[in-house]
């Protein structure tokens, strides 16, 4: 499983590759993410171009990863200093049409490695047209954002409604890698982390993003941050080698508990959203 982490600090950073993330990344998205999430506690970046330049150059084995903004009138613009800043990859978010994808697509010449973060309804409904035209690398579900596009009450709705492995299996189907969503470290999470790894291992997904609950180095020494990061990837690489040794039942199993789960905590939240929690 290839694993993702989100910082601009170039200290935590180079501890991330230490313990073996895979790549760095910078977050640009700002356009429309704070009315989009603005109930939700996710993490609203306040990254910029010049914290590329400052990881970039001290990595020796991550990859530098960036998310732009979605597909606006400046789009081109900011392509072309993100790639003078020293992305390997770039990851374009929140599209909705076939032409926003081959805008992007033309506008990096293949200079850098692409990725797709599929999160609207509308990408959905165009994927099919988005794998006939190619030229990405690769393919993530955001399952946040695409959970609010279908008015959903929990992000891993997407995962037991069928529309992840509904998307899984297309991209499966034509070669390309792909992943979704994010991580807690093991033993947290509403829905426990060690129940969704064993998800992206039956779907197939061979990438992930670290979340913030996995290291949250606000207020940490870096000596600390260490300390958790080494601990919480050791552990999810242990628990992570025992994935290929589960049955096909013991999978499906765990679906089934899944959508128990998930269920129980939709419930949880509409309850306290009529009672005004």
């Amino acid at each position: 499983m290839q694993l993702f982490y989100i910082t601009n600090r170039p200290d935590v950073a180079l501890v991330a590759e230490k313990y073996g993330v895979d790549r760095v990344w910078v977050d640009l998205e700002t356009r429309g993410k704070e009315l989009r999430q603005k109930n939700l506690d996710t993490v609203k970046s306040h990254h910029c171009i010049e914290d590329i330049s400052k990881i970039k150059p001290r990595l020796t084995a991550a990859e530098m990863m960036v998310r732009i903004n979605s597909w606006y009138e400046d789009s081109a613009w900011e392509i072309e200093k993100v790639l003078e800043a020293g992305a390997d990859w770039i990851m374009l978010p929140y599209w909705k049409t076939v032409e926003e994808v081959n805008q992007f697509l033309n506008v990096v010449k293949g200079r850098c490695k692409t990725s797709l973060l599929l999160e609207t309804k509308e990408a959905v409904n165009c994927v099919d047209d988005v794998l006939t035209l190619g030229g990405f690398d690769e393919m993530h579900i955001g399952i946040n954002d695409l959970c609010i596009s279908y008015g959903k009450t929990f992000l891993f709705e997407m995962l037991t409604d069928g529309t992840v492995e509904f998307l899984c299996k297309k991209f499966k189907s034509v070669g390309i890698p792909y992943g979704f969503g994010g991580i807690a470290r093991l033993g947290e999470g509403l829905l426990p982390a060690e129940k969704v790894l064993m998800e992206h291992y039956r779907l197939g997904s061979t990438r992930v993003i670290l979340s913030r609950s996995f290291c949250d180095y606000e207020g940490r020494s870096i000596e600390d941050i260490e300390k958790v990061f080494r601990q919480n990837v050791e552990a999810l690489r242990q628990y992570e080698a025992t994935l290929p040794q589960m049955s096909k039942e013991r999978l499906l199993e765990n679906r089934q508990e899944v959508i128990c789960i998930v269920k129980e905590i939709v419930q949880s939240m509409q309850l306290a959203k009529e009672n005004g929690e």
